[in-house]
């Protein structure tokens, strides 16, 4: 982790963005940890607006793919199993585009983005709505603790 804050330390936003898009999208890493140990010496808005963008990019690059139809990929490449995908397929035939709203969840995020791209899911309600979800999650994330942190 230490080399992922030397990164940021060194690019800012842009390496913020660029390990969030990264984690949101083929290599598991926790943005959320990330984010957290951002704040302490960026500016806590311009983290939020830089980590849902490259989140929002990592999570339309799993749509991106599942677009694709290769289940080989989806699985080898994405790390989504065909039973997760089917799971996240029920729901998007039920709630549509929208289910992106939950796209930030761990593990199945993925399968979600995926799933949305397989099926192809309007891509604009996808993107506002994984947008939404995922702003929503840091914004919680970062003033619960910047809230906590002013306890002490």
């Amino acid at each position: 982790m230490d080399w992922i804050i030397d990164f940021i330390n060194q690019w800012g936003y842009v390496g913020l963005t660029i390990c969030s898009f990264i984690a949101g999208s083929v290599i598991p890493l926790s943005s959320e940890a990330i984010v957290l140990a951002c704040i302490g010496f960026l500016n806590p808005v311009w983290c939020l607006v830089a980590a849902t963008i490259g989140n929002v990019a990592g999570g339309m690059t799993c749509y991106w793919m599942g677009t694709l139809g290769n289940m080989e990929w989806i699985t080898k490449y994405l790390h989504v199993s065909p039973e997760k995908l089917a799971r996240a397929q029920r729901y998007v035939e039920r709630y549509g585009a929208w289910y992106a709203i939950l796209a930030w969840i761990p593990i199945l995020g993925s399968a979600i983005s995926v799933a949305l791209g397989y099926m192809h899911a309007n891509k604009t309600i996808t993107i506002v709505a994984m947008t939404i979800g995922k702003a929503l999650r840091y914004a919680v994330l970062i003033w619960g603790t910047l809230g906590a942190l002013s306890l002490f």
